[in-house]
């Protein structure tokens, strides 16, 4: 019997993340991410092409850092 590796997910330094992406580090649904950004409880997103929306990585790294502080988001 062998045992899987499970690899635990890495967040780029900089660059973008797609929304799939983020959700492996803030656990809220799809839907909650998507209402947190509109009332600003989230980083706003940056339109890469028509279809494609992505989140800068330090806008998500600065939120797991004040969300591990306690702060509001």
């Amino acid at each position: 019997m062998s045992t899987a590796q499970i690899e635990a997910p890495t967040l780029p330094a900089t660059g973008f993340v797609r929304v799939k992406d983020v959700l492996k580090f803030i656990p809220v649904s799809r839907s909650g991410w998507f209402e947190g950004v509109k009332t600003g409880r989230y980083p706003k997103p940056v339109k890469l092409s028509e279809r494609v929306t992505a989140w800068k990585a330090e806008d998500i790294h600065d939120l797991i850092r004040r969300l591990g502080e306690g702060e509001a988001a």
